[in-house]
């Protein structure tokens, strides 16, 4: 016999990160900024979330998570030989206590929202962009 499982909604996916330690505010900052945007962070990394209209999914990621770099969230950039975290403002060299900082926070948020954990960000950090020096000007 399946067991159907409920499907929360974003009002409980919220009290749910709250009960797990996360802080959750309103999200001031960012581009693509939908309403009802909710920043949540959890010690130096955050992420921001906002309700869903797809069903079956109470919450989707608007921005990945990342580190906290005055006040802005920092998000890893992969170029071939170091990764950095980066900011509007800032990019500094990514430690292996970052990366392992913002590995642990985007499991902890997956659990708490319910979201899907591929195989490739199970095994470790991902970068959100790669940029390589030895294909700098190719298509």
């Amino acid at each position: 016999m399946t067991k159907i499982r409920k499907i929360p909604t974003f009002d409980e996916v919220l009290a749910a990160l709250g009960s797990e330690r996360f802080d959750v505010s309103p999200a001031t900052e960012g581009a693509n900024r939908s309403a009802g945007a909710y920043r949540v962070s959890k010690g130096q990394c955050a992420a921001e979330i906002a309700p869903s209209k797809e069903a079956g999914k109470p919450a989707r990621l608007m921005s990945q998570g990342g580190w906290l770099l005055g006040g802005e969230i920092a998000h890893v950039l992969d170029r071939g030989y170091q990764k950095f975290l980066k900011t509007s403002k800032l990019e500094i060299p990514a430690t292996a206590d970052h990366l392992r900082a913002i590995h642990q926070f985007d499991e902890d948020l997956m659990a708490a929202t319910g979201g899907q954990v591929l195989y490739n960000q199970a095994m470790g950090t991902t970068s959100d962009s790669y940029l390589y020096d030895r294909v700098k000007g190719r298509e």
